[in-house]
């Protein structure tokens, strides 16, 4: 298991380093002079000049990505050239909103996905059961920018009209000081991650509760609802946790359409903008902290379906 877990662990530093190589060169291939995108068209040649070597784009491209990734692993992402100062800085408060929107996401949407697939499954073949598979296709079938589309033309504008469309915060006022409008962004993330929990979640114990463990337990008199949470349920663990770090790693990609949408203060905005500005060092920064999120969440996932999967349990019980 030990072995195992140290594997994934150095599966995924590889992955991002791979990663950041990736990044690193895809920016290179952005259209346009960084320099000549900050001073605008009407900049002399020496300004461009002397910008350039101020950012360092004169060096060659394999030693500004060993310099870039030493600073990254060292903490430091560098300086934006829109705002000349520490990305860092710059990104601290839009990490935080984001951060936030993915939290209020994962602990709203996992236990009610959780909870929906183990109630379908235990009434298969039932209305409950059709109606939860039908909306769960349905969701699953619409992007992002639909439902949170819809949700506004439900709750904020001309049907109900509770709740703001946008991001209402005041300049330097942290998200969370206006609740309601966490609400939409929130909402619209879990409407898009629930329904793949959930079919996941019937699927893999419906498929469970029909093994021939299952069976026995039942056979030897055990109360359905032991053999639902001790025998059915270890087994499951690991796929529907695959799919949890799936949909919430998508969250960190997800959330840059959701927070354009609701013109929401975080990094999905900010990618955004440094892109527009050819702000260089914003984009590796934000670019990177999405991929790292990534790769975490997946290691996690892989950690806890080792952890829980009873077969790798007995096996190293059994070589112990």
């Amino acid at each position: 298991m030990t072995k195992m877990i140290v594997k994934r662990l150095l599966v995924s530093v590889l992955v991002l380093l791979v990663v950041s190589l990736l990044i690193f060169a895809a920016t290179l291939l952005l259209p346009g002079d960084p320099a000549r995108a900050i001073l605008g068209q009407q900049a002399t040649p020496e300004r461009v000049a002397a910008l350039t070597e101020q950012l360092g784009l004169d060096r060659p491209a394999w030693e500004r990505y060993l310099s870039w990734l030493g600073g990254v692993l060292t903490g430091d992402l560098g300086f934006s050239a829109a705002t000349q100062g520490p990305v860092s800085e710059l990104l601290g408060d839009r990490i935080a909103a984001s951060a936030l929107l993915l939290v209020l996401t994962a602990l709203i949407s996992t236990p009610v996905a959780l909870a929906l697939g183990a109630w379908a499954a235990t009434r298969r073949g039932t209305r409950t059961d059709s109606v939860l598979s039908g909306s769960s296709l349905v969701l699953a079938a619409l992007p992002e920018f639909v439902i949170g589309v819809l949700l506004v033309v439900l709750f904020a504008t001309s049907v109900l009209q509770i709740l703001p469309s946008v991001t209402i915060a005041r300049p330097g006022e942290p998200v969370w000081a206006r609740p309601e409008q966490l609400v939409l962004p929130v909402l619209t993330l879990a409407l898009v991650v629930i329904p793949y929990v959930v079919r996941m979640t019937r699927a893999t114990l419906s498929e469970a509760l029909d093994a021939g463990f299952v069976e026995m337990a039942r056979l030897k008199g055990l109360p359905e609802r032991t053999v639902l949470v001790r025998h059915a349920v270890p087994h499951t663990i690991g796929p529907v946790a695959q799919v949890i770090a799936l949909q919430l790693a998508w969250l960190a990609g997800g959330v840059v359409v959701v927070e354009f949408l609701f013109r929401y203060p975080g990094i999905g905005q900010a990618l955004i903008d440094a892109v527009a500005n050819r702000d260089v060092q914003v984009v590796q920064a934000i670019t990177l902290i999405i991929a790292a999120f990534y790769v975490l969440v997946n290691l996690a996932a892989d950690v806890a379906g080792i952890l829980a999967d009873p077969r790798i349990r007995h096996a190293s019980g059994g070589g112990a």
